[in-house]
């Protein structure tokens, strides 16, 4: 089967990033909007349900995810994120040149997404909901939110590597496992970080906010950017280490008492 050519790989990946920010962090500003309703002044995530508010904003964005896996992954493979590029990168699962186009499609097309967002929902959407804009909660240091993002994205990474990347993975369950694996890193990281996992889908919330009247957040971006790709990185990198010759490995058996 021939792979698809650049051109419909960079259409793929710049309508799924699309689709992920879009939907992921509209679920985060719409949460906003209705916890400043129901409050004034006092808009915050966790507001009307608790933890119950990440579930759903996590939900909304493994679900979209996980949708675009299964239209896209066997286009481009369904990157959405610089981290998994990178991390295909340096192990040797994608070419240098298809890694620019693919970073590039996906840094732009987040942008369009947050400001699709900002065209359906108004200048609250910035004001209030700052485009579902990723900062440090309270209490969390810059270099506790850098090291909860490594974490989570190397998570991610080691999930797609084993599930969506390696040859010998069982087909048909990268979408599921992918998008689950995102639900559960914001329902744990999101009240810490805003639990990002991915520079895109930071930086289109941050640059459009910029460009719409809205807060200034780039002072945080290291978090966001060198965080994720270092584990995006490492992640690659010990998937391939301990993944490399497993044909050889006898899968783990049950014990058994000697009697039987």
């Amino acid at each position: 089967m021939a792979s698809c050519n650049i051109e419909k790989k960079f259409l793929a990946e710049l309508l799924g990033t699309f689709f992920l920010v879009f939907f992921g962090t509209g679920s985060a500003v719409v949460t906003l909007l209705i916890s400043d309703s129901l409050s004034p002044g006092n808009a915050g995530i966790g507001i009307l349900g608790g933890l119950g508010d990440w579930i759903a904003i996590a939900l909304a964005f493994g679900l979209t995810v996980m949708a675009c896996i299964y239209l896209f992954g066997k286009i481009s493979g369904a990157h959405l994120n610089p981290a998994v590029t990178v991390g295909l990168l340096v192990s040797k699962n994608i070419s240098l040149a298809d890694s620019v186009y693919y970073i590039i499609a996906q840094v732009i097309w987040a942008c369009i997404g947050s400001l699709a967002l900002f065209l359906c929902l108004g200048s609250a959407s910035v004001t209030i909901g700052a485009l579902g804009a990723t900062a440090p909660g309270l209490n969390v240091s810059y270099w506790q939110a850098m090291f909860a993002e490594f974490l989570g994205t190397f998570f991610l990474v080691l999930v797609v590597m084993g599930v969506a990347v390696d040859k010998k993975a069982e087909p048909g369950f990268a979408g599921l496992s992918i998008g689950m694996t995102v639900t559960a890193v914001i329902v744990v990281l999101g009240a810490f970080t805003g639990a990002s996992i991915n520079p895109a889908r930071t930086f289109g919330p941050y640059l459009m906010d910029v460009l719409l009247g809205g807060a200034n957040l780039w002072a945080y971006y290291p978090i966001y950017l060198i965080g994720p790709i270092a584990g995006g990185i490492l992640a690659a990198l010990v998937y391939n280490f301990i993944a490399k010759g497993n044909d050889a490995c006898a899968l783990p058996q049950p014990f058994f008492d000697d009697d039987e």
